[in-house]
């Protein structure tokens, strides 16, 4: 071991190789090699090393705190003395650079447990894209990924959500999931292929330095069978060893409880509860080799509470909205969130993919209504785009084609849907939304109470209590949200009808104007005030020619 410390800024990592002097004939599982890290102030953590091929192991390290960090190699065989009892020192040094995940630190939950931020505190609103095969060979490194990369960091995305190898829509050793190096696992399920990870460490690494964070699913959920609980197990412990000091998320699976397609129905209700099982215990694996505290959650059909046979698993929790739903449903389902207990961010994490081939194509309008629809409903803790050519890599001469249930999603080219109108509108909403206190906004539900649905059956009084300002209007935004201490307010319509605001929550006097949400420029508002509630109607459409329009409201000064 080398005398002389390793050294590193705060956030970055660092990596101590180690060379076996003993040879084992499977290495992957016939050795487990943690080491204790123990920080100038003194707590230690505990970060498992990975099996780098051959005779190499490799532990990676970061922290915040500046100072000389002491290590200690512990090595299930003890009796080798090139991988236990090894000591050294690591020291860090400030990191003066202004990359947001090394100036800030990873990603955590904030104290109000609803929304995002940076390990210093700092606000992050989640703006995900969808990568699911940004491992795979269709995207070439360095040319094609660094350009992907390129244009969703300009764009105003920050998280990537992408998995470690064993994809969605294909087979257990599907060609189409081979990168150079092969795949991720030797075809015989013996051990995992190093020289994959290596890759893949080009390409993770490549995002953190642009200040992207990786969204790290382990697999999608029907390989857990395929491969078994141990080699999950032992497959999470991998990609925790690779990438855990870097200031990643975990996501244990892709629709997690979802069974291979090609099930019957009995089998796939029995496969179901199965999965939640096998899935929770995976999970509490990975729970228990987190040294860094990354955030963990997984990828759900529906929910990831309903996922899971153990809520306290999850930090946060993912949704899938539906691609082809309507949009109330995203704000209901975004809600139902909101209010489920334990309180923690709730994000659509996949909801319409823009250019999705599902009769009709799914359009940026699509997209632009489920994002504010679910993230208004649900706090504004985030939200995940997805484009239809990007998530399964459509090469210009490779598509993708069809997965095992025979559909297929289209074949637009990665390098065309890229430039897809709704990408730029996401990344205009998050800094929309950054220049407001966002992270101060709890939903206000649209919703008809008790005497209004009694109403509904008696119209002329209905007019006259309406008339009277005592009630909204019928029509109302299909979601808005408050901000603590009433600073602002936000709402969004789908339609040019009118409907009015409740300005019951405002202690103040309130200003409004319209935001067209395809381009963010503000149009005035004419409104009129009866009583507690402020009328309003979109008087033009917006710059796409459609209907939809956000409503901005803040305190007279």
């Amino acid at each position: 071991m080398k005398t002389t410390p390793f050294k590193a800024h705060q956030h970055q990592v660092t990596e101590i190789r180690l060379q076996s002097t003993t040879a084992y004939a499977e290495p992957f599982k016939d050795v487990v090699l943690d080491v204790a890290f123990t920080a100038p102030g003194g707590t230690t953590v505990v970060v498992p090393a990975f099996w780098a091929g051959e005779a190499t192991w490799c532990v990676r390290y970061a922290s915040s705190e500046t100072g000389a960090h002491a290590f200690r190699t512990l090595c299930s065989d003890e009796g080798n003395p090139s991988l236990h009892g090894q000591v050294g020192e690591v020291h860090i040094e400030p990191y003066r650079g202004d990359n947001p995940l090394y100036k800030h630190g990873g990603i955590q939950v904030s104290a109000d447990r609803r929304h995002f931020c940076h390990a210093d505190g700092t606000p992050f609103f989640w703006l995900g894209d969808t990568w699911w095969m940004g491992l795979c060979g269709r995207l070439s490194w360095p040319e094609d990924f660094k350009a992907l990369a390129r244009n969703r960091k300009e764009t105003g995305f920050n998280v990537i959500q992408l998995v470690a190898g064993l994809y969605p829509d294909m087979p257990l050793f599907d060609e189409r999931g081979l990168s150079s190096s092969g795949f991720c696992w030797e075809e015989d399920l013996s051990r995992i292929n190093p020289r994959f990870f290596d890759e893949a460490d080009q390409r993770i690494f490549h995002l953190v330095e642009q200040g992207l964070v990786p969204c790290i699913l382990g697999a999608w959920g029907y390989y857990l069978p395929m491969i078994g609980l141990d080699n999950m197990q032992r497959h999470w412990r991998y990609l925790i060893a690779r990438w855990g000091a870097l200031p990643v998320v975990w996501a244990a699976a892709g629709e997690q409880t979802m069974p291979w397609y090609l099930e019957n129905h009995a089998q796939k209700a029995a496969s179901r509860i199965q999965l939640a099982s096998d899935w929770s215990q995976v999970m509490a694996h990975m729970r228990s080799i987190n040294g860094f505290g990354r955030l963990i959650t997984t990828h759900p059909v529906t929910s990831a509470r309903d996922s899971v046979t153990d809520i306290t698993l999850l930090d946060f929790e993912m949704q899938q909205t539906g691609h082809g739903s309507p949009t109330p449903h995203h704000a209901l389902r975004a809600w139902q969130g909101w209010c489920a207990q334990p309180a923690m961010p709730v994000i659509s994490a996949e909801a319409r993919y823009e250019g999705l081939e599902i009769g009709p194509t799914v359009t940026a309008r699509n997209a632009r209504e489920a994002f504010w629809a679910h993230a208004l409903n649900s706090g504004l803790a985030g939200h995940t785009y997805g484009a239809n050519g990007i998530w399964q890599v459509n090469a210009v001469e490779q598509p993708f084609g069809p997965s095992p249930s025979g559909s297929c999603w289209g074949n637009m080219p990665w390098v065309q849907a890229m430039h897809l109108p709704g990408a730029r509108q996401m990344g205009l909403a998050k800094q929309f939304l950054e220049a407001l206190p966002w992270h101060e906004v709890e939903p206000q539900p649209v919703q008809i109470g008790r005497l209004e649905g009694w109403l509904q059956h008696r119209p002329r009084l209905r007019r006259v209590v309406h008339k009277l300002g005592w009630l909204q209007s019928r029509q109302a935004p299909v979601a808005m949200g408050i901000a603590r201490e009433q600073s602002m307010a936000i709402a969004y319509t789908v339609s040019d009808q009118s409907f009015s605001i409740d300005l019951a929550p405002f202690k103040k006097p309130v200003k409004a104007i319209w935001i067209d949400p395809t381009n963010f420029d503000e149009h005035a508002v004419q409104f009129e005030v009866r009583g507690r509630q402020m009328h309003v109607q979109p008087d033009r459409t917006n710059a796409a020619g459609e209907s939809d329009w956000l409503l901005l409201l803040q305190p007279i000064r």
